[in-house]
């Protein structure tokens, strides 16, 4: 397989990315997300304040490298080939298949698609989906990190036990808690399907199951079992807000291991967003963190697909966030809590997980970045102060829940992080998701969106319209196939493997310029079960 410089430079002498060798950059500080001229501030999650920032320069030997390079008078192209493209695509794939009857209910799940495409290196993005074995239902979620993977990676893990610690019953939380007591084997909560490759940080699970029965004694000693109606909103508020509280909590206590002290700190001091998903017979609640979405895909009458937005971005584009921020803090930083479409001028989403420099008090933050491990006294993004920092907190972690009933029409959901919606319309990923489950293909007339198109090309795109009913079947995982298409789509909505594989072969520390990590789970629906629930009513 080719190297990436061997990849990279074809690329540069065919002119389609020319414009590259002037912004190659390194940063001393992969954790920080860097400012530069070059890279567009809308792909930075987080931008560092310029007075502390570290920021990206071009290589100083880079012109010189290229210059030193000697090429044929014939352009050469080095791209991937469709099973190199194929094995970048699927290495993150999985499926489940939920059983038709699993001893307590039918689900109204059929099963679940999910891949993720790495930009940034590591990966900050992460995905969950388990079934709830206490009480019914499952849960889907994807995380998007920034400054570092810690605190997705965190939330990857907790989340969906203190969501299902808040829907249990009442006598459950005893028995569970006795079982403890006694040091008898505990009720399983939650059943994984999880790929192989998904990480659970052992070393903490000690710490993150202490936490997590301090929460359920809290909920026994608040619930004396008299009424057994869980409101299931609010149970996903709570378990948002109780993990985000005790992030900071475990941060500013610390652990005397000195391993688990720096993790607990880097879980604080980077952050997440969070869209979850509890499917529960035709319940469908989504809660919502940040800036990922959960779009659900409707088979109409004809045949065709339309989107229905289950969750609303927190960020600068939704009036509603910004008029709840300005009404949080005094009218005077009315001008400075929002600046450049960005919290404080620095944090793109408005909701999210960690990112204690937004939350936590400035006499709080000195006292533990100075008594914390050296790693952190030494790191540039925890010494500095955010600028117009006066009454924080600034940021939240409570979710926003959307609640629907499912009908027979709703197919399928699609959980992403923001790096699949920067690329795509919500139309086209239900349309493409949609097509590609029912293996059908409506032959609408070709759109060229106003390009001029040469007999040539028109041969190319029908060429392309019969080889696409082939193409569906290329890949075995819904999920996979919309990378392809958020990645390798041309002008005319079709994947070029060209772009595809140029796109694929970018270098890790360009590939952030041109796209963000994406992570996708596409949940398909029993359309039967779903109407036979809406008959017995």
């Amino acid at each position: 397989m080719p190297g990436p410089t061997q990849l990279f430079f074809p690329l540069i002498r065919n002119c389609e990315l020319s414009r590259i060798y002037g912004t190659a950059c390194y940063c001393h500080h992969k954790h920080l997300c860097c400012s530069s001229p070059y890279i567009p501030q809308s792909r930075l999650r987080y931008t560092p304040h310029p007075a502390y920032a570290t920021f990206c320069r071009p290589k100083e030997n880079w012109w010189q490298y290229t210059q030193g390079r000697r090429y044929a008078s014939t352009p050469q192209k080095f791209y991937l080939t469709p099973p190199q493209v194929n094995s970048i695509l699927k290495a993150n794939e999985y499926s489940f298949k939920v059983p038709e009857f699993d001893g307590k209910n039918v689900s109204s799940i059929l099963g679940f698609d999910s891949n993720q495409l790495p930009a940034n290196a590591p990966i900050e993005d992460r995905r969950s989906a388990a079934t709830c074995l206490q009480t019914r239902g499952m849960l889907l979620g994807v995380f998007d990190g920034h400054a570092g993977c810690a605190c997705s990676q965190a939330v990857s893990e907790r989340l969906f036990y203190y969501i299902a610690v808040s829907l249990l019953p009442h006598e459950t939380l005893l028995e569970i808690e006795n079982a403890v007591e006694s040091g008898r084997a505990l009720l399983p909560i939650l059943q994984w399907h999880k790929h192989p490759n998904d990480y659970f940080s052992k070393e903490a699970s000690k710490l993150y199951f202490n936490s997590l029965r301090t929460y359920w004694q809290e909920l026994i000693d608040l619930n004396t079992g008299e009424s057994s109606d869980i409101d299931v909103k609010e149970a996903l508020i709570n378990a948002f807000k109780r993990l985000d509280n005790d992030i900071s909590l475990e941060a500013q206590v610390g652990d005397p291991n000195s391993f688990l002290n720096y993790l607990v700190l880097r879980v604080a001091f980077s952050g997440a967003t969070a869209c979850v998903a509890h499917v529960d017979g035709v319940d469908l609640h989504v809660a919502n963190t940040g800036d990922s979405r959960a779009m659900l895909g409707v088979q109409e009458e004809d045949g065709s697909w339309s989107a229905v937005t289950l969750s609303n971005d927190h960020n600068a584009q939704n009036e509603r966030e910004l008029e709840r921020l300005k009404l949080e803090h005094p009218k005077n930083e009315a001008k400075s809590v929002v600046k450049q479409d960005r919290l404080l001028g620095l944090l793109m989403p408005f909701r999210a997980f960690g990112d204690v420099k937004f939350k936590w008090s400035i006499d709080l933050q000195k006292r533990v970045i100075e008594s914390g491990p050296d790693q952190l006294n030494d790191n540039e993004y925890t010494k500095f102060i955010p600028p117009n920092y006066h009454t924080p907190p600034y940021l939240t972690a409570e979710p926003e829940v959307t609640y629907h009933r499912l009908r027979p029409q709703d197919k399928f959901l699609v959980l992403a992080t923001d790096g699949l919606w920067e690329t795509m319309h919500r139309q086209d990923v239900v349309r493409i998701v949609g097509e590609y489950l029912t293996g059908m293909h409506h032959q609408q007339p070709i759109a060229v969106g106003g390009y001029k198109v040469t007999l040539g090309q028109m041969h190319g795109l029908l060429t392309e319209r019969r080889a696409k009913m082939s193409s569906v079947f290329e890949d075995q995982n819904a999920a996979t196939h919309l990378i392809r298409h958020a990645v390798g789509n041309n002008e005319f909505g079709a994947v070029d493997h060209e772009r595809l594989s140029k796109m694929l072969s970018l270098p890790e520390e360009l590939a952030r310029m041109y796209r963000d990590d994406i992570t996708i789970i596409v949940v398909q629906f029993n359309s039967h079960v779903v109407g036979a629930y809406q008959n017995q009513e």
